[in-house]
């Protein structure tokens, strides 16, 4: 017998709820720290209340559930247990936590209660309805409120075969669910072409069809039924393809095209030609089904997939069920995290829903990590390594990768602001930041062989480029190609000028270049007694090594992470920025020092000259009458002669 302790009822409305949660979750937005473990007033004997003090006491040494209850009695978190004694008391006997969220946690219990079941399975399932009944504030989040779409073969004498949502339990038989209406719409497709089934829904019982109540209709007569409210089919007949229809979408289709090419066999033996030509069609069509279907070997059947992508608030987890080497069933799910759990903590929750949704039976798993405390019976967790099943690990993880890609691209669309935070957040704990880099400022030297040195400095806010807040710097201290000193000048004015107008300093400076470059910047903030007021790094062009002050190991961000990609943007811009600068800079420069000095040639006249000929030596080899068509006979014969008496 399961000996349970009744779980009492909320009160509290459903709108209240609602606003309680909207600001809880903006105070936990606020709450971001980079500190791996976290100190905080403990709930220990002396400081919670009688009632939790008197509960933990009593708790039994078996598998059980257990609730977490908040001051209003809502409740706050569900859990499950081998041991309800040892996993409830550890909550209380810490002092430590591994992340804030855990901590903030235990200070929010007020009461438990608890349910005492047989076994650890009694516990999952329990926990899993639990969850979904309460939507506790810490438990994860499992987003699946869709309603997808089945395909429902009807408990009744000649069975109707369709498509559709929300299966009831009527003694029908359901096979699915399928990701879209498209593809259920495929599989409904082709059992149409292969069996011609009813589609009325007309009681076919014996005595009406003896009475002769019902008369055939025009999918008779189009070939799409064979007529059993007539007589015309046999109850065995149409079973018989019924069978058929449920082993295809069971995905054992090699069963049922050994039955079609016996029958095509069988029919070309008796001189039916046509009509084991019509077998032979759908034998094609089902051949060509299987063909984009089977991915593997056909001998991997009844076998389970999980793929997992997370990042620090979500997890995206995709299931894909084999049967005969082909997928007959996929699903990715959304998991929002609430204490920051492990990859194996969210596989135990997807696994136990994504199961009792899908009736799954399978026997072996292939997962990436071993589940946390899940124990199924007659199940075998598999992490493959190579071959084919490691092949469909693989192909798993990147469905959900590619889920994760889509669902940040409709964020990014209809809530750029969440976006935004997100990218921030990783920015912050990716450099070790005690807070969100929403104002960045990148610096970039530009200079060919110390000739007009000058320098630049990009600006994004919010990761992205505000353009209007570009600088350019010309390098007025430094003599000949000093980059260190170079950088050491221009951080200074920038910096010592935000200070002297009380300006708005930037959360992160990044420096192009490596560990001299960065010495130098941060040479000018300790002057300007800025350093460690602003978090400052370099970055190296060879292997896009992150260097940190002091530090002589550099640090090495992933190379498909945001935090990369948005520190390359910044100092790719700086770069653009300077190198153009640069540009007109010594353009301006080479008019100056050959055209601009002939007597009679204005800066007009000399970028006529530099725009059609491209360049001062070309300028000088032109001939009269060239040069005459671009700035006029007497201007021409000047440069002309100017040329021709500096080179006697």
């Amino acid at each position: 017998m399961i000996t349970k302790k009744l779980f009492e009822n909320n009160t509290i409305s459903q709108f209240l709820n609602q606003k309680i949660n909207t600001v809880i979750n903006n105070i936990y937005l606020i709450l971001v720290f980079s500190f791996t473990t976290f100190v905080l007033p403990m709930a220990s004997e002396e400081k919670i209340g009688e009632k939790l003090k008197t509960a933990l006491k009593v708790l039994p040494d078996k598998p059980g559930v257990y609730q977490f209850l908040g001051k209003s009695g809502k409740v706050i978190y569900v859990g499950k247990a081998k041991s309800l004694k040892k996993r409830v008391s550890s909550y209380f006997t810490k002092d430590r936590y591994e992340n804030y969220k855990t901590a903030m946690l235990v200070r929010k219990i007020e009461d438990l209660r608890y349910v005492v079941v047989e076994t650890e399975m009694d516990a999952l399932f329990l926990e899993n309805n639990l969850i979904k009944k309460y939507q506790p504030r810490y438990n994860v989040q499992l987003k699946d409120d869709k309603s997808f779409p089945w395909i429902r073969i009807v408990n009744e004498r000649f069975p109707r075969v369709y498509g559709m949502r929300n299966p009831v339990r009527d003694g029908s038989q359901y096979f699915g669910p399928y990701a879209s209406v498209k593809a259920m719409n495929t599989m409904l497709e082709l059992i149409q072409k292969l069996y011609p089934l009813r589609t009325c829904n007309l009681k076919l019982s014996q005595d009406n069809i003896e009475k002769g109540k019902f008369k055939i209709c025009l999918e008779y007569h189009l070939g799409n039924c064979k007529g059993p409210c007539e007589g015309l089919q046999s109850e065995d007949d149409y079973n018989e393809s019924i069978e058929h229809v449920k082993s295809i979408l069971k995905g054992n289709i090699r069963e049922v095209t050994s039955h079609f090419e016996g029958k095509m066999k069988e029919l070309a033996a008796d001189y039916e030609f046509e009509k084991a030509q019509v077998v032979k069609e759908k034998l094609d069509r089902l051949v060509k089904f299987q063909a984009k279907t089977t991915i593997v070997n056909p001998s991997i059947n009844n076998i389970d997939v999980y793929g997992i992508v997370s990042d620090d608030s979500y997890a995206y987890v995709n299931f894909m069920k084999m049967a005969n080497g082909s997928v007959i069933q996929s699903q990715t799910v959304e998991m929002k995290k609430a204490l920051d759990e492990s990859d194996a903590e969210l596989l135990t929750i997807a696994i136990n829903d994504i199961r009792q949704k899908y009736y799954s039976d399978a026997k072996e798993i292939i997962v990436p990590v071993e589940p946390e405390d899940l124990e199924l019976e007659n199940v075998k967790f598999h992490i493959p390594q190579r071959g084919d099943k490691k092949n469909l690990l693989d192909l798993s993880t990147r469905n959900a990768r590619y889920y994760k890609r889509d669902k940040e691209k409709q964020i990014q669309f209809v809530d750029p602001d969440r976006h935004t935070k997100r990218i921030m957040e990783q920015m912050q704990k990716d450099l070790r930041m005690s807070e969100k880099p929403t104002h960045i400022e990148c610096f970039d030297n530009s200079n060919i062989q110390g000739a007009h040195p000058v320098a630049a400095m990009v600006v994004f806010k919010n990761g992205k480029p505000a353009k209007s807040e570009y600088r350019h710097f010309n390098i007025k201290t430094v003599e000949g190609p000093n980059d260190f000193a170079s950088m050491e000048e221009v951080v200074y004015r920038r910096y010592k000028r935000l200070l002297d107008e009380n300006a708005p300093l930037p959360q992160l400076i990044v420096i192009d270049g490596g560990k001299g470059q960065l010495s130098s910047a941060v040479s000018s903030l300790e002057k300007l007694g800025l350093r460690g007021k602003i978090t400052i790094i370099g970055i190296a062009k060879k292997l896009e090594e992150i260097f940190f002050p002091n530090d002589s190991i550099p640090l090495y961000i992933d190379k498909k992470s945001e935090t990369l990609k948005v520190i390359q943007h910044a100092r790719n811009e700086a770069h653009r920025f300077g190198i153009t600068h640069h540009r007109k800079k010594r353009a301006k420069a080479t008019v100056k020092t050959e055209l601009t000095n002939i007597k009679g040639i204005s800066d007009v006249s000399a970028k006529k000259l530099l725009s059609t000929f491209k360049s001062v030596k070309k300028v000088k080899e032109a001939s009269l009458e060239e040069l005459a068509t671009v700035i006029g006979k007497a201007k021409a014969t000047l440069v002309k002669d100017y040329f021709e008496k500096k080179s006697s």
